[in-house]
């Protein structure tokens, strides 16, 4: 039971870091603009640099997270400190309901426009593996308002397990929160088209908001009711 808590918290932050549709929008954008301009293979190539990017980024970042907290606090987080932090996912939960898309029927997400503009422009003149992989990097890194307080639960998390159990449940994390832009290339691949994926998204986006939205707060209900109150 004392392991089973923590990696459920893993699981379910993966699972809501999966659902955010930032990675998933400028993947899309970068197959669309690279289909039109290189081989099959040299896209697939920046879809797998794309994707190793963002891979990345997780890791690292729940990584240097893990590490600061066991820096600087040296265990988990006390009943009173994950207060804030269930405070902080039901306000992201309201968010999420209310402005991560923008209105209007697109898949428009709350960034400013003008970094939706860079994003949008560097993932349409991305040539090289090297772009591809800082594209990646760069849209994981712009969730970040919503993705971070999922990063110091799963971090938390961490702090209750031992070393290799540790590692395992980064691995876990990070592979979830990857498993949407790896299912994205291989529909592509079976031959669904980007149009035929972004109709989908279209279609779903208040089905897609609402299931993220409601992830964040069934996760600051499990907090709340196995870590502060200690059910």
């Amino acid at each position: 039971m004392d392991m089973l808590i923590p990696f459920a918290e893993v699981f379910l932050a993966a699972l809501i870091h999966a659902s955010m549709q930032l990675g998933l929008g400028a993947l899309l954008l970068l197959y669309h603009a690279s289909l039109g301009k290189h081989i099959k293979k040299k896209t697939r190539n920046l879809v797998d640099s794309y994707i190793a990017g963002i891979g990345t980024l997780v890791f690292l970042g729940l990584g240097a997270v893990a590490f600061i907290m066991d820096r600087y606090f040296s265990e988990a987080l006390y009943p009173e400190e994950l207060m804030i932090v269930v405070g902080m996912l039901i306000a992201l939960a309201i968010a999420v309901w209310a402005i991560y898309y923008r209105r209007g029927r697109s898949t428009e997400l709350w960034l400013p426009r003008t970094v939706a503009r860079f994003v949008d422009r560097r993932a349409k003149d991305t040539n090289s593996n090297t772009e591809a992989f800082s594209l990646g990097m760069l849209t994981s890194l712009a969730e970040m308002p919503f993705t971070l307080v999922l990063v110091v639960v799963a971090s938390n998390s961490l702090m209750r397990l031992e070393p290799l159990q540790q590692l395992i449940a980064l691995v876990l994390y990070t592979v979830i929160s990857i498993t949407p832009p790896i299912i994205l290339r291989l529909a592509i691949r079976k031959g669904h088209t980007v149009v035929d994926i972004q109709r989908w998204r279209v279609k779903y986006k208040t089905f897609l908001r609402a299931l993220t939205g409601a992830g964040f707060l069934v996760l600051a209900i499990f907090i709340f009711a196995f870590e502060v109150i200690s059910i």
